[in-house]
């Protein structure tokens, strides 16, 4: 039987599940509203424009009744800073997927046709990474022997990422018909993308860290 350090608490188990249910969800419906922009469904991309967006309202609610829950019943003394650390971090996941949804809202970037293919690939590739943290971080409440089990993907696909990245601003720089504003515009939103997977990449080296001192 592994670790559960909510074991006390079934309550906030559960809550804590559902706050990372929010993120795998914002994670899918981001990688499906990117898929309407670019295939030029307006009407689809709003609607998960608006699901991401109570998505995330419905987050931020759940990671304050459980950071409330645990000051308040002091539960978790021992690991409470990290635990809250986790949910602070977490969170911007769970921001960062509505903002990449809002900033093609603001800007509408023009995307042409050859980069379609490359930017599905990196919204595909984020999502995993931030499917993978999600797992870790469930692993690490629920049965702490199992988190690396999952870490080890994370950077595997961040760093599939930054590949991607890579070749789409040298492709997006050196193609001929795009003003530099353009270009400098569908850089920074590529950019944008990346930095998701980043901050999953940085959750997961935090996480590390909790599980050995939980291990001690």
């Amino acid at each position: 039987m592994g670790i559960n350090i909510l074991r006390s608490s079934i309550k906030i188990e559960r809550q804590i599940d559902e706050f990372l249910n929010e993120i795998s969800e914002a994670g899918l419906i981001f990688k499906s509203g990117t898929e309407s922009y670019l295939a030029g469904d307006a009407e689809g991309f709003r609607a998960k424009l608006d699901n991401i967006t109570l998505r995330e309202h419905r987050g931020d609610e759940l990671r304050r009744t459980i950071e409330t829950a645990l000051y308040s019943k002091t539960l978790i003394p021992e690991s409470r800073g990290d635990v809250l650390e986790l949910l602070e971090s977490m969170d911007y996941l769970l921001g960062g997927f509505k903002g990449a949804l809002w900033r093609i809202e603001i800007e509408s970037p023009e995307v042409p046709e050859p980069f379609h293919a490359a930017i599905l690939e990196l919204s595909d590739n984020v999502v995993k990474t931030a499917e993978a943290i999600v797992l870790s971080a469930r692993a690490f409440f629920k049965d702490l022997s199992t988190t690396t089990n999952h870490m080890h993907k994370v950077s595997f696909w961040e760093t599939e990422c930054d590949k991607i990245v890579s070749r789409l601003q040298r492709d997006i720089f050196r193609e001929p018909s795009l003003r530099l504003s353009h270009k400098m515009q569908l850089r920074d939103y590529v950019r944008g993308l990346d930095k998701i997977a980043d901050k999953a990449e940085d959750v997961a080296d935090k996480l590390a860290i909790y599980v050995i001192k939980r291990s001690l």
